[in-house]
């Protein structure tokens, strides 16, 4: 009987090759994998974050409350996958409930919110109790639920794609059939880079696409990453083929919001506003949205302008809010032959400004978007759905003598600085600082670059929320400006029925200040059809007291986000309120 002999070398390397090469294959599904869901959770937090921000208004808030409370749920499920005894069975369908849970998210909280506020309409048609507030009790906890939703999704997205990482560590290592010594740092570097490029894909191209279609894509990756895990260990996993038909059901979920989900969405967000909705747009920026409501048939109809879901102007009473930005400045402005504009994209506030008849308007605004909306005809279905915006705004951004420049104000004015313009009079038209983008804008620095733009004999005014809502951040507008460097530092109030009680801010760099100059004039040298004298002095009377707690206010600095702070806090307490 022949002896056995061990194999020959060759055979052991090509067998060792094989293995090596079986292993790398592993690998590079596996890696790929959690690269590609690491990058579609990223978008989840995103798409969650921004939509929270849009739906309870406080942006600085919202954001970094969905990403805390998804990063500490992201441990908390972390910690859970330790209890889940099958990785393979664990992880596949761990990955087609985040698909189902991603894409479905933000129209569930979108049709939430919309039935919490038409809730008492329903009640109203239904039993007849029309002329009755059926607002409060259960229905005030409804719609509070309703807008703190993104933040139940966010810990519920958040648990389950914590515990990704530990489980398909653990696929890895049974595939290698080993302890892997790096296993933990490989995952967590795919997982890094996978989070990185989700990032960037949201920011370039999915920014301004409706929710429904970015969560789409993203649970559409999410799927696929699925199947080819499905795929390549279905002999690993309990359940395989229901499995697969919930994938088939979670397909068809994703297919039919991808065709009607946009629609959905438009039409949930439609539900929430009082009137018809003309036109919408999704910038880089911003979301805009135009609406028209009919008050009286035989009168034109009322137009409103909202931006992330807050009201911008409406015209039945826009006359107001810029006369009061525009005539002050105008009138304590020694000259009126060059005026800079920063902010007001929709052309209402140049529309007053014209009146006077400058040589020369510099506009700066960030989005232009908004620029082309108000200047240029829209047709849609053969109508031109902007032309009485356009008439309301008087052609004014078709004027020659108008200048805009497009980008963020803060360069701007740097760019302006840099090229030696001086301004007769400066007016500021910015939203309110509800948003950390806009401190910078509202800053001591800022106003600062401002103070060297205007001419010594000339007037600035900014629009300062209101000084009934947010009293501390209108008062830290005012030492804010004062700060900066102007020596004249004045605030005044109207009644503006669609926003309430709103502030200004007027300043003067030297010499009398604005109201005092204003007093000087025994009648005023430009009719709008709104403003008088008596008007615009009585303006800067506030109640006795008002300005007591002045000396505990702080001057808001470009880092600080101090004047984000106190208007949050002011408008939070008047929401709650409601």
């Amino acid at each position: 009987m022949a002896e056995p002999t061990d194999p020959p070398k060759g055979w052991n390397l090509v067998n060792r090759w094989r293995n090596n090469r079986r292993l790398l294959m592993h690998d590079v599904v596996l890696i790929g994998i959690m690269a590609v869901l690491a990058g579609c959770g990223m978008i989840y937090e995103f798409l969650l974050s921004h939509y929270a921000a849009r739906v309870l208004g406080a942006t600085e808030v919202a954001i970094f409350g969905v990403f805390t409370v998804m990063i500490a749920s992201m441990g908390l499920g972390a910690f859970a996958a330790a209890h889940l005894k099958c990785p393979f069975s664990s992880f596949a369908w761990l990955e087609l409930l985040i698909g189902l849970i991603g894409v479905s998210s933000i129209l569930f909280i979108a049709g939430l919110i919309a039935f919490s506020y038409v809730l008492p309409s329903i009640i109203a048609e239904t039993y007849g109790l029309h002329g009755i507030n059926l607002s409060g009790g259960a229905i005030n906890t409804l719609q509070w639920l309703a807008k703190n939703m993104p933040y139940l999704m966010a810990f519920i997205l958040g648990m389950l794609i914590g515990a990704e990482i530990p489980l398909i560590a653990k696929v890895r290592e049974s595939v290698y059939g080993m302890h892997l010594e790096n296993n933990t740092g490989t995952i967590y570097g795919a997982d890094y880079i996978g989070a990185g490029i989700g990032a960037l894909i949201f920011v370039l191209f999915l920014l301004t696409l409706e929710s429904s279609i970015a969560a789409v894509i993203a649970a559409s990756a999410n799927l696929l990453a699925g199947l080819l895990f499905y795929f390549c260990y279905r002999k690993h996993i309990r359940f395989s083929t229901l499995l697969l038909i919930g994938h088939l059901i979670v397909a068809s979920v994703v297919a039919t919001i991808a065709i009607k989900g946009p629609s959905w969405e438009l039409a949930l967000e439609d539900m929430l506003y009082k009137d018809q909705v003309i036109a919408r747009m999704i910038t880089p920026y911003q979301k805009v949205v135009i609406t028209k409501r009919i008050i009286d048939p035989a009168k034109a109809p009322v137009w409103y302008l909202y931006i992330n879901g807050h009201t911008q102007f409406s015209s039945l009473d826009e006359q107001i809010y810029h006369a009061m930005l525009t005539y002050p400045a105008m009138l304590a402005s020694n000259r009126r032959e060059r005026i800079l504009i920063v902010g007001g994209g929709d052309g209402l506030a140049l529309r007053d400004v014209l009146r006077w008849n400058p040589e020369s308007v510099v506009l700066l605004e960030l989005d232009p978007q908004i620029i082309q909306f108000f200047s240029e005809p829209v047709m849609q279905e053969g109508e031109v759905i902007n032309r009485p915006l356009l008439e309301l705004n008087e052609y004014a951004l078709q004027d020659s003598r108008v200048d805009i420049h497009l980008g963020d104000a803060y360069g701007s004015v740097d760019e302006l600085l840099a090229q030696g313009r001086m301004f007769d009079t400066i007016i500021v038209d910015l939203p309110d600082p509800s948003h950390p983008d806009l401190n910078k804008l509202y800053s001591s620095r800022f106003y600062a670059k401002l103070h060297a733009l205007l001419s010594g004999d000339g007037a600035i005014a900014i629009q300062s929320t209101s000084p009934y809502h947010a009293k501390e951040a209108f008062i830290s507008i005012k030492k804010t400006v004062k700060h900066a460097g102007f020596q004249r530092v004045e605030q005044y109030h109207a009644n503006v029925p669609s926003f309430g009680e709103w502030g200004w801010t007027i300043a003067t760099k030297a010499g009398k200040s604005a109201k005092q100059r204003i007093e000087e004039y025994s009648s005023l040298p430009v009719n709008d059809g709104w403003m008088t004298r008596e008007l615009m002095l009585g303006a800067f009377a506030f109640n006795q007291g008002f300005y007591d707690i002045e000396p505990e206010i702080k001057v808001n600095r470009i880092n600080s986000n101090q004047i984000i702070e106190y208007h949050r806090k002011g408008w939070a307490q008047y929401n709650d309120d409601q």
